[in-house]
């Protein structure tokens, strides 16, 4: 490509190296951004060269970067400065391509308020607002998306409350807290359409993707094609994202975003995402142009070179099914709080054919072992694709390749993940976008990681040939065991006790970490570690589900802090104080909010009573388990 020949990625993380790995193939030069946090970061070894900024946010350094490196063009892949018309703005004044849409287009379609009006204009249904809108609504952000500034309100009495509490995350996520109130549908399906188009005319859709699977309107699980669509309804859907991309004059990748109510069968107008989405490799997994797989970055490169695509819609097969598990830094078991540390051994599904016939697994991600995670940026780190010729096949598919998912150190969503891809509503497909904010997934079970943990406790003690498995084999950073261990007796364990003679072990396998046995008949991987610093202490990964233990069997955690005591669920910083030393509280008022990811957590009383304790200033910056407030029960 003769007119880009040096590209800067606006980004970080998994998206900047999986945009990398694009434009290298296509020898295209790459540049990097980081910040002080980021120097060492996987992204930032990925490209031909790094340029610092001070924040990712910093249009004016970005640009200046860009121009520096002497950059053709620039990919701001999501989230950042992705959907910044100002941004892009500046990026024309400086002469150097964006790989997205025009800063017009994008001020237009980036902002839900002007999109809705000219959805409206291109014919296309839109959602119920202000007064046609009776409760439940949903506030939400007018300026960005991710379910950053959003809010379900059910009654006039919770009105204020969550509209000061959108505005803040909306200002805080996107420097604008413009909000629009609209129609909240109960039992939605959120239905979104990949569009491309070029300079020279041509707009097309890359099929349709299902996206009901979120949580607080996150997305959680992705896949292409929608499972739930009629024929009918999908070719509409599909053809009003077109009519509006065309009528808006859309040039590079878009997606246009739908909710399906469930109940009637219509569809509504959501939004439109200017900018690659997180779940794009769902449709580049089933998307094929003249039989051949299609690279949506790409096919952005080769528009933003000012190239045609090349194809027509007639070109464009699907095959096969997709779906993606998008892995976060949360504790999903418990309150789904951010979870930040270092993550001291990480282990990935390999990137290959799956083990269900006919699948394939793709992994995005920029997490390795020893790499600290920061509540910084956002708390996803990396997804998880499997492609198989249908939907049964892809679910299973995934389903294994989250059993090798195995992130320790700090807590990740993937267990979580997997127990939800194992569920009857998630192989039914009735999962709605409100499901799993009232839904129950059931923790995972602990006795297999329990059985693992004690097992090895075992093994670390022995000498003689099963002293080839010693500690410093499970140590990060040690010397790895000699060699791979394979006992042919059969080893008892119990799980209950953790003590050498109980439930069987056959079949054992221990090397880098990972035990692979037969437990009462049933096959087990464990991922087990050493934590440093805490001899004694062991991690274990079954499932995706981190554990904690202290041998020989008891779930390791905090003390229970006494009565009355609020302390920090996660690390992050306080927004706002609501009371004082003295003042007195009912059970359940608010008094402090805090934030960590961009995402909000109110602590409130735990009962009537007074306040004797505010160790909470707004805007400080406070770690996880730190006290915050103390109240004392009315009566005590």
């Amino acid at each position: 490509m003769a007119t880009i020949g040096t590209l800067l990625v606006a980004n970080r993380g998994e998206i900047a190296i999986r945009v990398m790995r694009t434009a290298s193939g296509m020898g295209i030069r790459t540049v990097a951004l980081h910040t002080d946090l980021d120097v060492a970061a996987p992204h930032v070894a990925a490209a031909d060269e790094a340029l610092r900024v001070e924040s990712y946010l910093d249009i004016e350094a970005v640009v200046e970067a860009a121009r520096s490196a002497g950059a053709d063009a620039v990919h701001p892949g999501y989230g950042f400065l992705s959907e910044r018309a100002g941004f892009a703005a500046a990026l024309e004044r400086a002469g150097i391509a964006l790989v997205g849409p025009s800063s017009s287009v994008m001020e237009r379609m980036g902002r839900k308020d002007a999109a809705r009006e000219i959805a409206v204009a291109a014919g296309v249904p839109v959602v119920p607002t202000g007064s046609e809108a009776a409760f439940p609504v949903l506030v939400k952000a007018a300026a960005g998306g991710g379910g950053k500034g959003m809010r379900v309100v059910r009654s006039a009495a919770e009105l204020d409350e969550a509209t000061a509490a959108a505005r803040r995350e909306a200002l805080s996520a996107f420097g604008d807290d413009t909000l629009l109130v609209e129609k909240y549908v109960e039992h939605g399906r959120h239905i979104e359409v990949q569009v491309i188009g070029d300079t020279h005319g041509t707009v097309l859709h890359l099929f349709e993707r299902d996206c009901s699977t979120q949580r607080r309107h996150q997305k959680v699980l992705e896949e292409a094609p929608a499972p739930t669509l009629d024929e009918p309804t999908r070719a509409r859907v599909r053809q009003a994202a077109v009519d509006l991309a065309a009528h808006v004059g859309y040039v590079n990748a878009g997606t246009v975003e739908f909710l399906l109510d469930a109940d009637t069968g219509e569809f509504y107008f959501l939004e439109m995402n200017t900018r690659l989405q997180v779940e794009h490799p769902v449709t580049e997994a089933v998307a094929r142009a003249g039989g051949e797989p299609v690279d949506l970055v790409e096919l952005q490169l080769r528009v933003a070179a000012g190239e045609p695509l090349g194809i027509a819609q007639a070109d464009l097969t699907l095959e096969g099914h997709a779906i993606e598990a998008r892995v976060y830094a949360e504790d999903s078991f418990g309150g789904f709080l951010p979870q930040a540390g270092t993550a001291t051994l990480v282990r990935w599904p390999a990137a290959t054919s799956g083990t269900t016939a006919g699948s394939t697994i793709r992994v995005d991600h920029a997490l390795e072992s020893g790499q600290v995670v920061s509540t910084s940026y956002d708390p996803m780190l990396g997804k998880v694709i499997a492609h198989a010729p249908d939907r049964e096949a892809a679910r299973r598919a995934l389903l294994g390749a989250l059993d090798a998912t195995a992130v320790l150190g700090l807590t990740t969503n993937a267990g979580f993940l997997r127990a939800l891809v194992a569920s009857d509503e998630f192989r039914d497909a009735t999962i709605d976008t409100a499901w799993l904010d009232t839904a129950e997934v059931p923790a995972p079970d602990p006795s297999v990681a329990r059985a693992a943990t004690a097992w090895i406790t075992a093994m670390l003690g022995s000498g003689g040939e099963q002293g080839a498995l010693r500690s410093d084999g499970f140590r990060l950073g040690a010397p790895a065991a000699a060699t791979i261990v394979e006992l042919d007796q059969e080893v008892l364990v119990d799980r209950a006790a953790g003590t050498v003679d109980g439930a069987p072990f056959q079949q054992v396998r221990a090397a880098d970490h990972v035990l692979e046995a037969v437990l009462d008949g049933v096959s087990a991987r464990v991922v087990v570690n050493v934590q440093p610093g805490h001899p004694g202490t062991y991690e274990a990964s079954y499932r995706g589900q981190r554990h904690v233990f202290t041998p020989p069997d008891r779930l390791a955690g905090a003390a229970a802090v006494g009565d009355g005591a609020l302390t920090s669920p996660m690390p992050g910083t306080v927004l706002e104080v609501r009371v004082a030393v003295g003042d007195h509280v009912a059970s359940g008022e608010v008094l402090g909010v805090m934030e960590a990811m961009k995402m909000e957590h109110a602590l409130t009383a735990p009962f009537d009573g007074t306040v004797t304790e505010v160790d909470a200033v707004a805007g400080g910056q406070v770690a996880l388990g730190a006290t915050l407030f103390v109240v004392e029960e009315a009566g005590s």
